[in-house]
This record gives structure tokens, sequence and C-alpha cells, in this order.
């Protein structure tokens, strides 16, 4: 067969399909008994009619030459339209549809048993893995641009599936010991640490010992060193299964929204037939990285572990350094006692190495977890000899280094030089660290700076304070009164944004964001490579070093006492007005940034598009704007905030749509609107529409982000503010005849994707389970009805009383696609279109059952009899 034949093949089949869909769904109002059977023949045939549009908009895209897989379906895509066509004629009555039309569709009746039901939807399901199969597999061999040569048609389908589907699982970048942000970062000198390493290998690999060790230390004590160099050595032995490097400021390295996916993800690549298992659980449930920590761990990483067919041989570590940089607290102990359930595993030898500072929340999540769990080391109550030992090699090798690089003499430094320094530094491996980098630093001289370090052991100071202020007083050097203060405002406004920035922005992101000269940010950073990580490019994020360097700078003792204390909560402040006037600036945003069609989606748009209309600077304003007013604990400007979302309202949520965090809109303006003065009443009533318009639309807005200018817009009630005050930002192409809903009704949100019928809905005392709109998570195991629901007053436990009737009711099915002929504009799942684009979605309560098309105007049809609100208009323009 030729190529055209098999693209004609895919067209017919998405044809009869729809159809076929069409038929079962006139039945599902018609046939009360049968209900079950109706809806899986159904979805089943839907489901290939999605699977072969995508394969037809691939071949529309694509040379077809190249789609080696699709072509090699032909057959089995004429078997399926045969039995289809065979489907179709038996539902429906003799003579066709104006039998149908005639008899009425209260008179059909379903022609099948459910044991012919199963044995057509087994059959179905065959084609339905062969095209998916395909799809998959020329999408990769696109992507990869595997030639003839690469067969991967013979590549094992688990392999191939689960590196396709894993994919799909958003990780946080930069987590992992060997990413590219974690490369120059130290691991353990040799004959250093080496009892402690010993100890942590025997733990690892006995098959008998806990699940979990807690490595924890004081700030500086060397926890990260220690996980890397564990990390490593455990990848050199094909052992590592996955690791996470919490960093607080660095994204989502400082909470736990990705923890999972991303271990998950590098398990995928790490276990062999791993991958297979949770390409299951995307496809039972493609959001299960929204949802719950819990559920992420076990339909991610428990469940697929337990289900192994051939589990690995060798003991897996997963390490989880700097687990007290994760926020909010409660994540900490959640993750902790989800972790634990790894005693669970018998046939997979999973072992977890955390390390942590001591901090109160962490002892006790550690306290509550189940006995026999865990065993910890106190990494600072090591024996101060061998503590002085491992410091002392390491200034020796790295002093060494310096020397040589710098030609010094063969006797520097000297050995009392070498014992003060160790003296200094017990037990802080940072102080050390940071002490070497000053002293190597090639703008000064290393004698020099070495007797800098060595005086403030003779002043008695603190050890951070020794860390970091041979560093920072070095800046007033030789600078008279009037530039020391210059130099201080400065410091304030560059070095105090970046150590309390959310996550870390290049040189040229800042001078943009602060409105200061990149070359006066490139100069005053210039004599701080000691304490930050600065790149040669001004495109690359400066980082800190070590988290306590931020904590020296903002340490509330130092108030008024020293000019490198940062006020956190006015640097706050300061941060979210630059955020706010970079949005609202003539680089900022507008609508229709990426220049999109009404009706693309989100998943269709090209990354690279993105990043070009939306710099770093402004997606990072768009995403962290509320958190740094949140931060400052006030909202001091109302005006400003109110101008901005009197013109800027919609072009952010498009932005936040584009960047891909819609679901965080909701929980950012009710954490604005607990800021806003009593006596803005104007601020409160706006937040509060647009808390409503959001929450109604998230759907919509999250897929396609243009259409919160016609859909949004169109379908808000009258009384909307933010409908009144965008109107005129309406997409012009389209226009609502009928009359527009008052008020905004009770409804705050749809909860779609349940599979059988709903009859109970509990909100939590404080309401929060409700907020966003997504799905939190699945209750599973039910054998029967659920008839009552409740929530535990603390809202973190749910109780439910299960009756004894059989659970058959479908819910309602999803409206089909009704092609109106010859008019361009037709109605099809929740979209009309018009010339083959997307142009409106329809919200959940406008989606009909049936639909007709008069030149320019659009009815729809709903099953409780509703038209006169319903139809639009499409202007000749379009």
């Amino acid at each position: 067969m030729d190529v055209l034949s098999g693209a004609a093949s895919v067209i017919a089949v998405v044809d009869i399909s729809a159809k076929v869909a069409s038929l079962c769904f006139q039945y599902s109002v018609a046939v009360k008994d049968a209900k079950a059977d109706i809806e899986r023949l159904y979805r089943k045939v839907t489901d290939i009619k999605n699977v072969l549009e995508k394969l037809q908009q691939l071949l529309d895209k694509q040379e077809k030459s190249q789609l080696s897989t699709t072509r090699k379906t032909v057959d089995s895509l004429k078997e399926c339209h045969q039995q289809l066509q065979g489907l179709k004629g038996q539902l429906e009555p003799s003579g066709g549809r104006r039998a149908m039309q005639r008899v009425g569709v209260r008179a059909l009746k379903w022609p099948f048993t459910s044991k012919q039901v199963e044995k057509m939807v087994v059959s179905l399901e065959q084609y339905e893995h062969t095209f998916s199969l395909a799809l998959q597999v020329d999408q990769t061999e696109l992507i990869l641009g595997v030639d003839d040569k690469l067969n991967l048609v013979n590549m094992k389908t688990d392999t191939l599936l689960s590196k396709i589907d894993v994919t799909r699982l958003p990780t946080a970048k930069g987590a992992s010991f060997d990413s590219h942000v974690e490369e120059h970062n130290s691991t353990c000198l040799p004959n250093t640490r080496t009892e402690l390493l010993r100890h942590i290998h025997g733990w690892a690999n006995d098959k008998n010992s806990k699940p979990i060790f807690w490595l924890n230390g004081a700030a500086g004590t060397g926890k990260s060193t220690i996980a890397r160099t564990v990390a490593r050595a455990f990848a050199n032995q094909q052992q590592l299964g996955a690791s996470f490097f919490f960093k607080r400021g660095e994204g989502e390295r400082g909470n736990a929204t990705r923890f999972f996916t991303t271990i998950a993800t590098q398990l995928a690549h790490r276990v062999s037939g791993l991958g297979l298992g949770i390409k299951k659980a995307i496809e039972a449930d493609p959001a299960i990285c929204e949802k719950t920590l819990k559920d992420q761990f076990e339909k991610l990483i428990l469940h697929p572990l337990l289900d192994m067919a051939h589990p690995p041989a060798l003991v897996l570590l997963v390490v989880i350094d700097a687990l007290d940089e994760c926020e909010p607290d409660n994540d900490i102990r959640l993750v902790l006692q989800l972790l634990s359930r790894t005693r669970d595993l018998k046939l997979v030898s999973l072992r977890v190495f955390v390390t942590s500072r001591p901090e109160l929340h962490i002892r006790l999540g550690f306290k509550e977890l189940p006995d026999g769990t865990f065993e910890d080391l106190i990494l600072h109550e090591v024996a101060e000899q061998t503590i002085q030992h491992d410091i002392r090699v390491y200034f020796e090798h790295e002093l060494a280094r310096v020397r040589k690089e710098r030609s010094l003499s063969s006797g520097w430094p000297t050995l009392d030089q070498i014992k003060a320094l160790v003296e200094q530094a017990v037990p802080l491996f940072i102080f050390a660290a940071t002490a070497c980098r000053y002293i190597g630093d090639r703008r000064d001289n290393p004698r020099k700076r070495l007797e800098i370090i060595l005086e403030y052991q003779k002043a008695k100071v603190s050890k951070l304070n020794a860390t970091y202020l041979p560093i920072l007083n070095q800046l007033f050097d030789d600078e008279d009164e009037e530039d020391r203060g210059r130099w201080a405002c400065d410091f304030q406004d560059i070095v105090g944004s970046i150590v309390l920035l959310e996550t870390p922005l290049s040189t040229a992101s800042l001078a943009r964001l602060l409105l200061i000269s990149k070359d006066d940010i490139s100069c005053r950073l210039d004599s701080l490579h000691s304490v930050l990580s600065i790149p040669d490019r001004d495109d690359i994020p400066v980082r800190l070093l070590h988290l306590s360097f931020r904590e020296f700078l903002v340490d509330a003792s130092k108030k008024e006492k020293s000019p490198f204390w940062v006020d956190e909560i006015a640097r706050h402040e300061r941060l979210a007005s630059h955020c706010l006037q970079l949005m609202s600036g003539p680089n900022g945003l507008q609508q229709n940034m990426c220049d999109l069609q009404p009706g693309t989606l989100r998943s269709e748009v090209d990354e690279g598009r993105i990043t070009s209309n939306l710099s770093p600077e402004l997606q990072y304003a768009c995403r962290y704007w509320v958190y740094h007013l949140k931060q400052s604990q006030r909202l001091v400007d109302d005006k400003a905030a109110d101008t901005f979302f009197q013109k800027h309202f919609l072009h952010w949520l498009e932005a936040m749509s584009l960047i891909g965090e819609t679901n965080k809109c909701v929980s950012l303006l009710e954490a604005l609107s607990t800021l806003v003065k009593a006596s803005n009443s104007a601020l409160s009533a706006f937040l509060q529409d647009a808390r409503r318009f959001t929450l109604r639309f998230r759907h919509v807005l999250q897929n396609a982000p243009l259409q919160i200018y016609s859909s949004a817009l169109i379908f808000a009630p009258e009384s909307s503010i933010v409908r009144k005050g965008f109107v005129d930002e309406m997409l012009g192409s389209i226009k609502l005849l009928s009359k527009r809903e008052e008020d905004w009704d009770a409804c705050r949100s749809v909860l779609e994707g349940h599979t059988s019928s709903v009859t109970a809905v509990a909100f939590s005392p404080d309401g929060q389970l409700a907020a966003t709109g997504s799905c939190r998570s699945v209750l599973e195991g039910h054998t029967s009805i659920v008839t009552v629901v409740a929530f535990s007053p603390d809202g973190q436990y749910i109780e439910t009383n299960c009756g004894d009737i059989p659970l058959h009711s479908p819910t309602t099915l999803s409206p089909l696609p009704q092609r109106a002929q010859p008019s361009q504009i037709f109605v099809q799942d929740q979209w009309i279109s018009l010339h083959q684009q997307q142009m409106l979605w329809l919200p959940f309560e406008y989606r009909p059952t049936c639909a007709a098309v008069y030149r320019n105007a659009v009815f729809l049809g709903h099953s409780s009899g509703r038209t006169n609100v319903t139809f639009l208009k499409f202007h000749t323009q379009v």
C-alpha cells in the first residue's frame, strides 16, 4: 500500500468511529438497562478516534515517507474500519438514519449482550494499542532523527514506551547530583570521611538494614559534600536509583512539588522495566503530576516497584540532600512518612539516604515514623579528632593547589598557619571551603588574604562572622565615606536581591528587573566570587554557594550593627515593586505575546517560542510578584496593584498559562486578598471577581491561553467586573447573540474526570480542598456506591459510608461531534471550529447534545431542551 492509501485509511476510520460514537450516545439517552455497556463501547470507539486524529495531524505536518511505522498499519486500519462499519450497521435501525428519525430516539433498543460488548471492546483495544504504538514510534523517529538503519520498530515495546511517556513527567531542573548546576560542587577528598563513608556503604548494601539513613548536622558541616560523594560512588556501581538535592531559592528545588515526579523519572531511566509501570500510571491518570504527594508516590514509585516482573538484583539507593531546605514544613514530614513505606518493598531492595539540619520539625517527622524505619548519625558529633584530620587534609590540598597556580614558595603556608586555620574551622567545612576560595582569588595576593583570615581568629569572632566578614569588609577597603554609603546602597539592591530571589537570575535579567546597569552589577559582584557562583556569561544565573551566606546577611541581630544587614521585609517589597513595573512596562505583558491563533492549545506551542517572547525576568515577575508581596507582609501601594489588574490581569493569566503556572493563579489571588487594605473596597471586589473568573475558566486557560479573551469573556456573566473591564479586548470574531447570565451562579468550578456516578461530595472545613478546581486525590477501593463523604475537622482525613447497591450508572457521556454541512463551522467535542481551526471553547454547561449551523450562526441544543441562550455568531471577517 502507498502512503496516500495509509492517510486515506486513517481519515476513513476517524470518520466511521465518530459516527459509531454518535450512535452510542443516542442510545445512552434512550436506553436505561445497558448504560454501562453503552458507555464502555462509546469510550473505546472514542479512544480510537482520538489516537487516529493525532496520527492524522502527524501525517498532515510531516513528510509522509518518514513515517515508517504508520505505513505498516494500513491492514489494521482496514480491518478496524470493517469492524466499525459492521457495528454501525447493527446500531442503526433498518433504513439508516432516516429510519432512526422516524422511530424516534426513545424507541431505540440496545442490540448487544454484555458478552458481545466485551468481545468487541477487547478487539477494539488491540487496534487502539497498534495505532498508539505506531503514533509513538513515528513521533520518536521524528524527534530523534533516526534513519532507516536504526529500526525502532524492533525495539522492545516496554522500553520504547517507557522512554516516550516518562518524559511527560515534569521534573525539578538541576535537582540531580550530576546536573550541570551541581557540576562544580565538591566531593570528599581521598582519605577523608573514610569511616563515615564505609558505614554508609555497609548500611546501604545490607538487605536487613533499615530503609532510611538520616545524616543530620549543623549548617556548614559538609552534609552536601558527603551526599554528592555517596551518590557518585553508587552511580559508578550502577546502584544509584535517583537523587534530589533540595536548595532554597532555586525554584522547584525549594519545595516538594516536583520531588516524586523527578525521582520517578530518574528511576525509570536507571531501572530496566520500571518505565512500563510508570507509563501505565500516567495513562491511567494524565494529571498525576498535579495530584497529592501521596498519590504521586504510590502511583509513580511504590506501585510500579511492587509490580515489577523482574526486580533488580542489586540494592538501589535514593539520595536526598538538604531536606531542611524544602518548604513548607508540613511537606517535609509527609515526604518522610511516604518514604518510610519503602519498607513494604519485598522483592526490591530500596534504601533512602537523607541529609538535613536537625531542625525541630524534621526531628519530629522522624520521631513519628514507625519503629525500625531509620537509623541516624549526627555529623557534628563525630569525634573532633576525625573532623580535624579531614579539615586539615582539605586545607593542605586546596592551598597546595593555590601555591602551584600562583608560583609561591614551597614553605607557604607554614605548618602553624595550617594549624591555626584548622582550629578556626572545626567543625565547619563551609569555613574551610569559603576561606580557600577567598585566599585563592586571583584578584589579590594569597599571602595577604591568608593573613586577613588569621586576624579574625585573634579577634575571637563567631565562626560565621569569621567565614564571611573577611570577604565583605574588603568591599569597603580604601573607600571614602561617600563611596562607602553608595557601595552599601548598591549592596542592598544587588546582593540583597540575589539572596532573596525565589529562583536565580542572570546578571542580564537582574539588570532589567532591578533597573540597574549590567556593568554596575558585574563590577559589584566582582569581589564576591568566594560566596556567590558568578558565571562568565551574563545569561547564566548567579547562585548562592551556601545557604549560610543568606542567613548571615538577614540575621536580625545584625540590624543597625552591620552595613551588610539585609532588611528582608523592605527588600521583598522592592522586588515586588520591580516585578510590577516590569510586567507593566513597554517590554512587559500584552495580549497574544506569542502570536498564536485563538484556538491554539498550549501543548502545541514550542517552548522556544515562549522563551523568545517572555524573557526570564518577565517569567520570574509573573511567577513571584505575589510571593514577594506576601513576604513583605503588606500591600503598601494599593494603587499600583489596582492599576496593574485593571490593565494587565488577563495578560498575566495568559502569561501564566504559557509558562505552565495556571494552577497557582487562584491561590495567588487569594493571597493578595488577605493583603489588601479593608478600605480599598474596589480592589477587594475586583480580586473576588477575579478569583471566580479564574476558577471558573481554569480548564480552558490551562489548555488554550488565548481563549481567555474569547470563551471566558463571552461566557462570563453580565455583572462580572473582569468581563466589564476587559470587554474591549474580546477577540472580535465571535459574538454572543443570546442573553448572558446575570451573575455568577453557585457553581465555582465543574469537577470533571469521573468514570462513574457521584452521589456525595463534601468540602473540607476550611474550604481549601476545593480552592483550585484541580483534583487532589482519587478515593479508590470501594466496591459499591459511596453515599456519604465527610472531612475530619482538620481537613486531613476523609470518611465514607458505602451502601450495598452495585455501581452500574455511568456519568453523562461527553458531547459528540456534529459536523454541519456544507458550512465551514462545526461543533466538535468542547470546541466550535471555523475552517478547521478551533475558535471557541465551550464551558461544561454549554456543551451540546446536538448542534445546527445556519450561515454564520451556531445553535446549541442540550439534553434538558434548553436552546434559547446558547447560539453564537461568527463575523465574516474571520
